[in-house]
């Protein structure tokens, strides 16, 4: 037989038989890592331990103690056996597919009743005694005829449907967990007793149209969330008890600050305490990157589909545009324009506006740029995902020796915003080229060298994401943790050789010929009703005292205080901090707490004692004690807090 060369972490190599599974291979090095093996690494693929490696290869055995890969194993495999749980239960409901997805899985049932809560408690359980049952998972490779029979005896259309998908020649590879079978490329652990029983839960159930056409049959998809325990289990529920607490959309109503209505579907109606937040945002950033050597322009938002078929995204794009048809002077034909998804074309339009010359490299754009994408109404989410947006678009156009050390440049700004706003903890992310590209392998060699250098010099590391590229560039992704250990995906800098290309953009050389210049797109919040979002749940509605919406309010505690109420309030005005009076009629513990859950930084009480001293008595927000202070000293502490991070 065949020999094969597999090469282990530690750089060890051996011989083995082509055909040698994974589960032969950990029996080798040892009894004890047998018993242990989930899967196998082997040439970067996750790999199932009943598959075979066929040539020589690189291999690493995983346990339950390498989280990436049990985690995956984990909530793939509860797809598995909740949709087994269900067809026990219920024998007539039919399954279709069943991904893992963020900290779970989700599984699409076609069934006539609908799925009740209780319903989720008995599969729970059922799924439990499957898994203490300890049954074996199998797997085989099936010609397509034989697996199309099979589903078509079991009255399993979703399945043969899928088959029929499935590209000539690929494997149909079919799993058993016990008796239960599913079409699925796995790989899968070696037992249902190797899942925690007790690291799951059913979460909830929503509608979900078949493949997400609209015409198509609306399924049942039941959602569950797994880990390797029940600590971390209970550490998730916690965690999303706490992220209830800090919903933007519960939060943004008690303080005032936006709303959206059915008649505007995806679009923000901004209140003045929202929009203020927005404005301050806004300028802090535009601040920042004039500083950064941006000159900031403003592109139509309406621009005609001739644009769009140049640029390509009329082909690539279009059922995401909002297309805007006009009768044009009364022409028999009407003009189709669409609402700008994005800003890059246009730029490239200000950019072939008059000669460039390297000497005017780089040179970076920057617009607050309206745009509009259609989003599935079932993916809208508060100011999270919404149809119209502002970006904090900006594109550097430079040479290609430029792109490293403006990448860099890039990062160091990024990550004094980052640190502006509060969010010290993010990582990089490098996608490289995936299968299908454009541009020659030496291009690419360097685009992704000079990614990677400019991080390391900009002093991060990164991961890499094999295959994740655009078609014609590598990209850097941004991705911020919050304060409940929520990942938050905002900054983006991504390398385009393309665009410049398919709109004809130049800039005269040393050399005096004509060169294409390369486009990096780059956006540090992404867009700013998102980043509102992020920030308010990351603060649980507790903003910094400089971006606060309402910073101050001077609330008097009996009416014969109001004169100096106003004039607290007109003292702090008068050095740019927002404050306002509350002369109402109630008592102060009332006030306090209103303000409070507006959250309000600071709460300003004025009686009778303090008309008198010229002092005021202050709270602040979250905290139980009062402090005194004198007018002057308060005017000036609020002044230097109100101040932005950057002209500290």
């Amino acid at each position: 037989m065949a020999q094969i060369s597999l090469t282990f972490p530690d750089g060890n190599s051996r011989d083995y038989d082509a055909g040698v599974t994974p589960a032969q291979v950990a029996e080798s090095i040892s009894k004890s890592l047998q018993k242990k093996a989930i899967s196998a690494t082997v040439n970067g693929a996750h790999w199932d331990m009943q598959w075979p490696i066929t040539e020589d290869a690189s291999v690493a055995i995983h346990t339950m103690q390498d989280d990436t890969q049990a985690l995956e194993l984990i909530r793939h495999d509860l797809a598995h056996i909740m949709a087994r749980a269900v067809q026990e239960i219920w024998p007539d409901v039919k399954v279709t597919i069943g991904p893992v997805r963020d900290n779970g899985w989700f599984y699409d049932f076609d069934r006539e009743e609908p799925f009740t809560p209780e319903d989720l408690g008995q599969i729970e359980a059922k799924m439990k005694d499957i898994i203490n049952a300890r049954d074996a998972v199998t797997t085989e490779v099936w010609d397509r005829e034989r697996a199309i029979k099979y589903y078509e005896d079991r009255g399993e259309p979703f399945k043969v449907e899928l088959i029929n998908r499935i590209p000539e020649g690929e494997d149909l590879r079919m799993y058993w967990h016990g008796d239960w079978q599913d079409l699925c490329r796995g790989p899968h652990l070696q037992t249902t007793g190797q899942v925690p029983a007790d690291g799951f839960k059913l979460t909830h159930v929503a509608g979900a149209y078949w493949l997400g056409d609209s015409s198509r049959p609306m399924l049942q998809r039941i959602y569950g969330v797994a880990f390797k325990n029940r600590k971390d289990l209970k550490a998730w529920e916690t965690m999303m008890e706490e992220a209830a607490k800090r919903d933007h959309r519960k939060l943004g109503k008690d303080m005032g600050l936006f709303h959206l209505q059915e008649e505007a579907p995806g679009q923000i109606f901004w209140h003045p305490n929202g929009w203020k937040i927005y404005t301050t945002l806004q300028d802090y950033m535009r601040r920042q990157q004039e500083r950064d050597g941006y000159v900031e322009v403003n592109t139509p938002q309406v621009v005609d589909r001739k644009l769009w078929e140049k640029s390509g995204h009329w082909d690539k794009y279009q059922e995401n545009m909002f297309i805007v048809e006009v009768d044009e002077d009364h022409a028999r034909e009407k003009a189709i324009n669409a609402l700008k998804p994005m800003n890059c074309p246009c730029h490239v339009q200000v950019f072939n506006q008059g000669l460039k010359s390297y000497r005017d490299l780089p040179l970076r754009m920057a617009e607050f740029g309206s745009c509009a994408r259609y989003e599935p109404s079932g993916a809208l989410h508060g100011i999270m995902r919404v149809r119209g947006f502002t970006q904090d678009d900006g594109h550097i156009f430079c040479a290609e020796d430029q792109i490293e050390s403006e990448t860099a440049k890039f990062i160091a700004f990024l990550s004094k915003v980052y640190a502006d706003l509060g969010f010290h903890d993010w990582t990089i992310k490098l996608s490289t080229r995936p299968e299908k590209r454009i541009g020659s392998d030496e291009s690419w060699d360097f685009v992704e060298k000079a990614l990677g250098d400019a991080c390391r010099a900009a002093g991060y590391d990164y991961e890499i994401l094999e295959g994740e590229g655009a078609f014609y560039g590598p990209k850097l992704e941004f991705t911020l943790t919050d304060a409940i250990g929520r990942n938050w995906q905002c900054g983006t800098l991504q390398v385009d050789p393309n665009l410049p290309e398919r709109l004809d953009a130049n800039f005269i050389g040393a050399d005096g010929s004509k060169h294409r210049p390369y486009m990096l797109h780059r956006a540090c919040l992404g867009s700013f009703e998102r980043f509102i979002g992020i920030l308010i749940e990351n603060s649980a509605g507790k903003l910094p005292f400089w971006l606060a919406p309402r910073q101050v309010v001077v609330a008097s505690i009996v009416s014969d205080a109001d004169g100096y109420v106003q004039e607290v309030v007109d003292a702090l005005r008068a050095v740019g901090v927002r404050a306002e009076a509350d002369f109402r009629n109630e008592k102060i513990n009332y006030k306090v707490r209103e303000h409070s859950l507006g959250k309000v930084p600071v709460i300003i009480a004025v009686g009778m004692k303090e008309v008198e001293e010229r002092t005021v008595s202050v709270r602040r927000l979250g905290e139980k004690q009062t402090s005194m202070a004198t007018l002057d000293e308060i005017v000036t502490t609020l002044k230097a807090e109100g101040t932005p991070p950057d002209l500290k």
